[in-house]
């Protein structure tokens, strides 16, 4: 009788122990899906501000040509799309699993997105160059550039959104606890310091 009631007992601590055990790779397997997610969408961030960085020394030209006294303006257009530069060159790696890197890419951006819009202001100064064709072809690219980069920022927050939402449940917590940095909570894009929605170049 005792022998039958400690087989019992074992049987019952052994299926514990497999559903546990299930429970947990299926977490991780979760997570591990929801991390890359994160990631690839992240990447598809990167990709809309690269394309905007790269649109910026053709559009700052094509202004120069028309408004060559207003050296200001410019050099706080080159000197923000540096800071962008070197963040994305380096740090950015794994940008998204870092908050205080993520909090510095979005400064350096928005420091960008306010220097093109003190670039447009200039802009409106002369009407002969919003007249060209060069500056009209431009002026819809980055148009269309910062309206991708608030869709893609909007998107990579759903999928930060659902990371975090899995990483924080119960049990998933404690597997994500238990590898330390590698599933760290994402960080999410706010608007701009001051501002009621995503920066937006204006025209």
């Amino acid at each position: 009788m005792g022998n039958k009631v400690l087989l019992g007992c074992g049987g019952a601590v052994l299926l514990l122990v497999i559903i546990l055990a299930f429970a947990g790779i299926g977490g991780y397997n979760s997570l591990v899906s929801l991390d890359q997610a994160t990631q690839a969408q992240w990447g598809q961030v990167e990709n809309v501000y690269q394309r905007r960085a790269d649109l910026v020394p053709n559009l700052v030209e094509t202004v120069k040509g028309a408004a060559s006294f207003e050296k200001d303006t410019f050099t706080q257009v080159a000197e923000a799309r540096a800071s962008v530069g070197q963040l994305s060159s380096g740090a950015a790696a794994n940008i998204a699993n870092d908050p205080d890197a993520f909090a510095k890419f979005q400064k350096a951006q928005d420091g960008l997105s306010s220097a093109l819009s003190r670039l447009m202001v200039v802009v409106e100064r002369y009407p002969d160059l919003k007249a060209t064709q060069n500056f009209k072809d431009l002026q819809v690219q980055l148009e269309g550039t910062e309206n991708r980069i608030a869709v893609e920022r909007m998107r990579y927050n759903t999928a930060a959104q659902a990371f975090n939402t899995k990483r924080m449940s119960f049990p998933t917590m404690l597997i994500a606890g238990f590898f330390g940095d590698r599933f760290r909570e994402k960080a999410y894009f706010k608007a701009q310091e001051g501002a009621a929605e995503a920066p937006k170049v204006k025209f």
